[in-house]
């Protein structure tokens, strides 16, 4: 039969997501959603693509357009998540939906598309005959952490590190406790403190208001608190049987108390209680302290093979804070004031997706 290419409508998304939960490959940011979110806050255009042989979807590429003046334009599967990349049941939708992405990126003007791959694939799932030399790979900038968690509480607490587990016992014996709700307003001015510390633009708090209010079933927010204040918060995704906190940080007067440890503690905990069997600590950039805070916790780093086809002269796009050229700006945003920082963050941000 036939295959055939055409935009996401609205009338599609129940069959989409229902394919890229069935897909081994499919992840919570491969939903349909994130089209309606990526446009809503951000303005980004979405080309969300899905393929049919009679009627019936056989492959996705959640694809947007990421255009602004400060970081140029490019094509990305998917803007503002870890993960992406085309899903296919075979080798013939691959290649057409990769092809695609190369017409796209012709026919806009974009410098580069990047496909957030999780999972390795071979070439021949990625492109199509004689095309597969125009797709680079570079999987030394990102890894990802997942693992395995149990039922049970004890064991689960056993599995981490010695020196980590001290760290959460440590809020533990504190006093420290968390609530469960999907209070976007406590969590972004904790998140915007916590990434001006680290020299990185915020995103409006509206965007984390547009993200709970999407996701509302399949998302929330563990918030840690000090003496009824709270100090820590984190915004946490559920797909399949796996947890996926996401956007998290913590207020200065979460490190004495070991705030951060205990936090990611309590959505391991409550996530395992509500039937999660996997924890996916999402992506870190190598040689960075997150990389490290991960590790520490017993994770495996796995790196993800992001792929790129680029137009002729580009570049692979590098806006990361290891690269030299952003030493400056993030030292000076850290001395931003936090109102000034949360005005002129969100601009910028929505270009680094």
């Amino acid at each position: 039969m036939a295959l055939t290419l055409r935009s996401l409508e609205p009338r599609h998304a129940e069959a989409w997501d229902a394919f890229v939960a069935s897909h081994p490959s499919g992840t919570f940011f491969h939903r349909a959603p994130w089209a309606e979110v990526i446009t809503a806050a951000f303005g980004h255009t979405s080309l969300y693509t899905l393929a049919e042989r009679d009627g019936v979807i056989v492959g996705v590429l959640p694809l947007a357009q990421m255009k602004t003046r400060l970081f140029g334009n490019t094509l990305v599967s998917t803007p503002f998540c870890v993960y992406g990349g085309p899903l296919a049941g075979d080798t013939e939708t691959a290649a057409a939906l990769a092809a695609h992405a190369e017409a796209l990126r012709a026919r806009s003007g974009a410098t580069a598309v990047e496909l957030r791959q999780r999972d390795a694939v071979e070439n021949d799932l990625q492109a199509g005959a004689g095309s597969a030399r125009n797709w680079v790979t570079r999987a030394d900038l990102y890894v990802t952490f997942r693992k395995p968690i149990v039922a049970n509480d004890d064991a689960n607490l056993k599995a981490i590190p010695r020196k980590q587990r001290a760290m959460v016992r440590k809020g533990i014996q504190h006093g420290l406790v968390s609530r469960v709700d999907q209070d976007a307003d406590t969590l972004h001015r904790i998140y915007a403190e916590s990434v001006r510390n680290l020299g990185t633009p915020v995103f409006a708090r509206r965007y984390f208001r547009i993200l709970l209010t999407v996701f509302r079933d399949c998302a929330d927010v563990v918030t840690v608190l000090d003496n009824g204040i709270p100090v820590a918060a984190v915004m946490n995704f559920y797909f399949r049987d796996e947890v996926l906190p996401y956007y998290g940080g913590g207020a200065r007067a979460a490190r004495r108390v070991a705030g951060n440890d205990f936090m990611y503690w309590e959505v391991l905990r409550r996530a395992a209680a509500r039937g999660a069997r996997l924890f996916d600590f999402g992506r870190s950039k190598v040689g960075t302290g997150a990389f490290a805070f991960k590790h520490n916790w017993g994770f495996t780093p796995a790196p993800l093979p992001y792929r790129y086809s680029l137009a002729p002269g580009a570049a692979i796009p590098d806006h990361n804070p290891l690269n030299p050229k952003y030493r400056l700006f993030i030292a000076a945003w850290k001395r931003l004031p936090l109102p000034i920082a949360n005005l002129i963050g969100p601009p910028i941000v929505r270009g680094l997706g």
